[in-house]
């Protein structure tokens, strides 16, 4: 449940409300707005007796909340959260698109991709260095060179940095290099995982996996937020179904449920959601008309010669040219670009 303050309660009542919550063997997360504070109750199993809690002085009432994920959820944080990563605002009024490769190839490669990003308007540098991939024989990324030549990108363009982390001993590694912490789609509900990056403390971008619900999604969330960490973007890449014409089928449908569900910010991934490079520009204008707060998309200067994802991969003109092709839509949703 939550636990609703009165407006200009004290300190002193906030504190003797907590203190009795954690005496029933309860953790507490707060969530201060600019008018009142609420107080989110992690339970133990145990039912907690509102009752008692609703005499107590400051407080204004108490809430159930009846769905699995509690931090996540918009009943206990009702103002929208802003992740902000080196002056770049996720979830805010300007929508962020993140472009760049899918992996990073070599220098020349994620520089040229990095400077065509810059240059389009792109906020984010996207590029792997780890690659979880289907075959093993397949191209699994340059590891650390590769985290090194993103921080190089990084350094010249200015653009933060986004890279997947595949696994809990990598983390301190990767945090070395990155801005953003990308939990992949095979990884939504690495467990362990997700608690390294929520114990991290720096902002994730946490993927739908391909045959994940939306509870699910969000369940995975509330594991990093349980560690404090409230700096986690949601991402829809679309789910596997049984159309063959592209490589997921994009659930635009699960941005707005999203955005209504939880008060966390929501970018969609058109490049994995449809596999075709042609399809890109509609559907991220279809993602942004349905209230997503940013783009995540696969820019390559040679997609023929791309390692990985080369047919979902933009070249540096197109991309430009969605730029160009988003700001009417952009404008009419009331956001900018």
């Amino acid at each position: 449940m939550i636990v609703i303050m009165k407006r200009g309660a004290t300190g002193a009542q906030l504190t003797n409300v907590t203190a009795r919550i954690e005496q029933s063997g309860y953790r507490v997360h707060l969530s201060e707005g600019e008018e009142r504070t609420i107080i989110g109750v992690i339970g133990n199993g145990r039912p907690l007796d509102r009752d008692p809690i609703e005499r107590m002085d400051g407080v204004e009432r108490t809430v159930p909340i009846l769905r699995p994920f509690k931090l996540a959820s918009r009943e206990f944080h009702p103002q929208d959260t802003v992740v902000k990563v080196n002056g770049v605002s996720i979830g805010g009024k300007q929508l962020v698109v993140m472009a760049g490769p899918c992996a990073v190839e070599n220098c020349e490669q994620i520089m040229e991709a990095a400077r065509a990003v810059k240059e389009a308007g792109g906020r984010v540098l996207r590029g792997g260095a780890y690659k979880p991939r289907t075959s093993p024989y397949s191209f699994q990324g340059l590891g650390e060179e590769g985290l090194r030549l993103l921080a190089q990108a990084r350094d010249e363009t200015g653009l933060p940095v986004v890279t997947e982390v595949i696994e809990p001993q990598l983390v301190p590694l990767v945090t070395t290099y990155a801005d953003i912490l990308q939990v992949g789609a095979r990884n939504m509900q690495n467990y362990a995982l997700l608690h390294a990056v929520g114990e991290a403390q720096r902002p994730v971008l946490l993927k739908r996996g391909m045959m994940s619900t939306i509870e699910e999604l969000l369940m995975a969330a509330e594991y990093i937020l349980s560690h404090g960490n409230e700096r986690i973007i949601l991402c829809e890449r679309g789910i596997r179904t049984f159309e063959p014409y592209t490589r997921n089928t994009l659930d635009i449908s699960a941005v707005p449920l999203l955005k209504q569900l939880s008060h966390l910010p929501v970018i969609v991934d058109p490049s994995h959601g449809t596999g075709k490079w042609e399809l890109v520009e509609p559907v991220s204008r279809a993602a942004v008309a349905a209230g997503a707060d940013g783009l995540i998309i696969e820019v390559h200067p040679r997609p023929e010669e791309a390692l990985s994802d080369g047919g979902q991969s933009l070249k540096p003109a197109r991309f430009a040219a969605l730029m160009e092709g988003l700001r009417p839509v952009v404008e009419a949703v009331g956001r900018t670009l």
